[in-house]
């Protein structure tokens, strides 16, 4: 998808799980709507299985269900939600139709979360979600400081400025830094660690 202007405002929902424990079926997930960098929306809510498959299906199921109609991109923390329960970049795109950007603060190692994956059922399929949400790349939104970025729906150059937008107060796009702090602060009571 090609944006013809970024707006200041333009609509993203940003999606991050909260914390779980090991015997935990399920691990809650919070997204925040923002208008871009500044102003909170609304929130929403769901719960993927820990290590599953389904976090795919139960974010299309949250954003066609939701009532926010304008929505323009979808950003999560990294591509894995309550552990390995991967996120599939172009079919979350194709099938709600909105740009999606994963964002994590390190570039991801690889070869480690191979390894990790062949601890879990269908280790080649997780491994292909992987793969197929191409090679991350950095993203200045602090002098001298970078974030890592993979995306499916949109042009680099549209996703360094929305991201740059919207990581008003952070490292991270407000967006994801929000429902951070809210699925924590849902799960152990306050929110606390980096945002």
């Amino acid at each position: 998808m090609n944006f013809y202007k970024i707006k200041d405002e333009i609509r993203i929902l940003g999606l991050d799980d909260g914390p779980f424990n090991r015997g935990d079926e399920s691990s809650l997930v919070v997204g925040c709507v923002f208008r871009g960098g500044s102003w909170l929306d609304g929130v929403l809510s769901t719960r993927v299985s820990v290590d599953g498959l389904d976090s795919t299906d139960k974010l299309i199921d949250l954003i066609q269900g939701c009532r926010f109609r304008d929505l323009r991109i979808v950003m999560i923390d990294g591509l894995g939600f309550a552990g390995f329960n991967l996120v599939d970049l172009g079919r979350l795109f194709s099938e709600t139709g909105l740009p999606v950007i994963a964002v994590t603060r390190v570039k991801p190692d690889f070869p480690k979360i191979r390894r990790a994956l062949k601890n879990l059922s269908e280790p080649d399929f997780r491994w292909g979600l992987v793969e197929s949400a191409g090679k991350p790349y950095s993203v200045e939104t602090r002098s001298a400081k970078k974030i890592y970025v993979q995306s499916a729906g949109m042009e680099e150059d549209q996703v360094r400025e929305v991201v740059r937008l919207s990581a008003t107060r952070s490292l991270l796009p407000e967006p994801i830094r929000c429902a951070h702090l809210i699925a924590r602060g849902i799960v152990l009571g306050e929110s606390r660690g980096k945002a």
